[in-house]
């Protein structure tokens, strides 16, 4: 199991992941208000802008701060590393 750091400190396991988003669009919007009516919205933005929606294979949709292309080059990183131990 791999973890990416979705910032400030925050991690998530790369399993489980589905997919990372921006937050532009209206179907995203719908779906992280969806997510909050049924208490599976997880905001790790510490109060600072939204700038990735991830959706993960749990239906949880987790709100982060960093912009998608980052966590996504953390996501290969990540993988990297691995691949060299």
């Amino acid at each position: 199991m791999q973890l990416i750091n979705i910032g400030f400190g925050n991690m998530i396991s790369s399993s489980k992941l589905v997919a990372i988003v921006s937050p532009e669009s209206a179907p995203i919007k719908r779906m992280i208000q969806e997510a909050k009516d049924k208490g599976t919205l997880i905001d790790a933005t510490y109060g600072r802008r939204t700038r990735a929606v991830i959706v993960m294979d749990s239906d949880h949709i987790i709100l982060s701060a960093k912009q998608p292309e980052t966590v996504a080059g953390r996501i290969d990183d990540d993988e990297e590393a691995a691949d060299d131990e």
